[in-house]
């Protein structure tokens, strides 16, 4: 998923100025892409350029309300339908578990324990954040839960691999 993407997506819900989509990245798509404040405006910026967004309202203090273009919402279309996703091919985490016979059976079962722990960690993080969002039927909340349960069921299988893993380094 591109920062583009995710800010055509976001304007695709309803029209926001920068604050509003930094926002509503915190508070709906942090766990999933996160992104700066600098990087959302930047962002914004190009996507204007480019005819994919446009200034929809002006406020006080140079306040910019942005709104997708019907070019904008054929690019998120055609990206949700044809582009194919990039399913993410390394991970440092379990590169390490390949190289865990380096390390004593102590080193390698804490290290193991801590990526439970982080997991754990993770997870709470998830169910804080679903319990605080006010989910609404529109498609971003009903789409937005979706997303958050992949999130936790990653997290809680991520748990248990690791704990299991642990118990057989144990002596």
């Amino acid at each position: 998923m591109s920062l583009r993407h995710a800010v055509l997506g976001l304007l695709a819900d309803r029209p926001a100025s920068g604050y509003d989509l930094m926002k509503r990245f915190e508070t709906s798509l942090a766990h999933v892409w996160s992104a700066t404040q600098s990087q959302v405006y930047g962002e914004l910026g190009k996507l204007a350029d480019g005819g994919l967004v446009e200034v929809s309202a002006e406020g006080p203090r140079g306040r910019k309300e942005y709104a997708i273009t019907p070019a904008g919402r054929a690019e998120l279309h055609h990206w949700l339908t044809e582009v194919e996703p990039t399913r993410a091919r390394r991970s440092d985490s379990l590169l390490r578990v390949f190289f865990l016979g380096e390390l004593t059976r102590l080193e390698a079962r804490t290290y193991l324990l801590g990526e439970a722990e982080r997991a754990a960690q993770q997870l709470a993080g998830l169910k804080e954040a679903e319990a605080a969002i006010d989910w609404g039927g529109d498609p971003l909340s009903v789409h937005g839960r979706l997303a958050m349960e992949y999130g936790k069921r990653l997290s809680e299988m991520h748990e248990e691999w690791a704990r299991w893993a642990a118990e057989q380094l144990t002596p």
